[in-house]
């Protein structure tokens, strides 16, 4: 079982790596502001980007990674 752990921990490590680097920089600076960001198509339709998803992937993997650590922690 702990060997399983371990690999699943890995394994999420990965996509919490991969997830991150994918997801665009948000950069908010003067032009955002003056152009109005949020009235723009992908301010509408926030839920549906690949930006969207690949923050509820990083979200997700980041709750299983502290499960699967103080899983491995608590059975040494």
């Amino acid at each position: 079982m702990k060997t399983f752990m371990l690999v699943l921990h890995i394994i999420i490590s990965f996509v919490i790596i991969f997830s991150i680097i994918f997801q665009p920089a948000k950069v908010e600076g003067l032009p955002s502001a003056i152009s109005g960001g949020a009235e723009t198509f992908f301010g509408k339709n926030k839920g549906r980007t690949i930006e969207s998803k690949l923050s509820k992937v990083t979200t997700i993997s980041m709750i299983l990674f502290v499960i699967t650590s103080m899983f491995l922690v608590l059975y040494k």
